[in-house]
């Protein structure tokens, strides 16, 4: 069973596009898919809140 961290792992190399084949089949018998799905709508959330956050600083 796969731990926290190889989850965020995975899901931010997902986001950047880059992962190896065999990362790709370690992980697909070990992660559980919610886990990979509720990680990835966190992460989501905080790039999307952070991005919000620097526009808002640098316009005012």
């Amino acid at each position: 069973m796969a731990g926290l961290l190889d989850t965020l792992k995975t899901v931010l190399s997902g986001m950047l596009g880059v992962r190896r084949k065999a990362d790709h089949v370690r992980a697909s018998e070990s992660l559980n898919p919610v886990h990979v799905i509720i990680t990835g709508v966190v992460v989501a959330v905080l790039f999307v809140s952070t991005l919000v956050a620097i526009v808002r600083f640098v316009l005012g």
